[in-house]
């Protein structure tokens, strides 16, 4: 790979800034090449091993280019501070989507046996189609049901940890660092809470 360009100083960050503006196209190449070190730095927190994956690489780019678009000198901060929050964040995306894809397709990993020993996944459960949850109660029923569940089996704590975790509430999921922070406890703890209550779901259907 193509060593990195150092990064522009406060006054040449100024003056391609102020080119940009006037319509130079080109400043914005010269701006992302001085700035793709900052893609490899912030890229590399979320790597794994030692190396840095090209596709974060290509992501936190993408990032680095909105980053310049959207920035507003007038503000008094550096280019530099504003795009690390771009990458990460576009980084960031990427990550909860290919979680979120990930976990669509462990819909159909065995989470257990059902009376005759058979196994069932977890989309045999949401959709209820060899589990019978609640008898011959139609789908709204069964929705209750579940909805009463997860009230009833779950400590209120557990409860707010599923909720964020898997944006039950409609909101983006959070990851388990992210939760921690917003919780003020460690991730290990926000683990424990949500395996915990994961299992007591399990048990009760």
């Amino acid at each position: 790979m193509e060593a990195f360009k150092e990064p522009l100083t406060k006054e040449e960050e100024a003056l391609w800034l102020e080119k940009l503006k006037n319509g130079e196209q080109h400043a914005k190449d010269v701006l992302v090449e001085h700035n793709l070190r900052l893609v490899a730095h912030i890229a590399k927190k979320y790597s794994k091993g030692d190396g840095v994956s090209e596709d974060l690489l290509s992501i936190g780019t993408i990032g680095l280019i909105k980053g310049i678009n959207s920035f507003d000198n007038s503000k008094g901060i550096r280019l530099g501070t504003y795009a690390s929050r771009c990458i990460e964040n576009e980084i960031l995306m990427q990550l909860r989507s290919d979680r979120k894809r990930s976990r669509e397709v462990s819909l159909y990993e065995p989470i257990g046996t059902d009376k005759e020993g058979n196994a069932i996944n977890l989309m045999e459960v949401i959709e209820g189609e060899e589990i019978d949850i609640v008898g011959m109660h139609d789908n709204a029923e069964k929705m209750a049901h579940i909805n009463r569940t997860f009230y009833n089996v779950l400590t209120p704590r557990e409860q707010e940890i599923l909720i964020k975790r898997y944006g039950l509430d409609g909101s983006s999921e959070l990851t388990q660092r992210e939760l921690a922070d917003r919780l003020n406890i460690s991730r290990s703890y926000v683990s424990r809470i949500e395996k915990r209550a994961l299992e007591k779901l399990r048990e009760t259907f």
